[in-house]
C-alpha cells in the first residue's frame, strides 16, 4: 500500500514537473531566450510525465507543430499506460 502511495506522488510530481516545462519552455521561446532541451522534454515524459508534458503542449500552444512531439508523447503515454496495465495483470 505504502508502494503505490509513493508511486502515486512520484506521478503526480513528475507530470506538474512535464507540465511547467512546457510552460517554461514556450514562454523562452517568445521571449528569444536560451530553450530548454527537447532531450529534456522527452526525458520528463520517459521517466513518467508523458501526460503532464502532453497536456502543457496543448494548453500552452507549444510545439504542437512538431511531428516528433505531436506523435510522441502520446505514443510515450500510450506505452506507459500499457505497461502499467501489464503490470497490473501479472501480479
Amino acid at each position: 500500500m505504502i508502494a503505490v502511495m509513493i508511486l502515486a506522488v512520484y506521478l503526480i510530481v513528475v507530470n506538474i514537473v512535464g507540465f511547467a516545462l512546457m510552460r517554461a519552455d514556450k514562454r523562452r521561446a517568445v521571449r528569444h531566450k536560451w530553450r530548454i532541451r527537447e532531450r529534456s522534454l522527452f526525458l520528463c515524459a520517459v521517466i513518467g510525465g508523458s501526460a503532464g508534458s502532453w497536456a502543457g503542449m496543448y494548453v500552452f500552444r507549444h510545439k504542437t507543430q512538431h511531428l516528433r512531439f505531436v506523435l510522441g508523447m502520446p505514443t510515450i503515454l500510450v506505452l506507459q499506460i500499457a505497461t502499467a496495465v501489464l503490470i497490473i495483470r501479472l501480479s
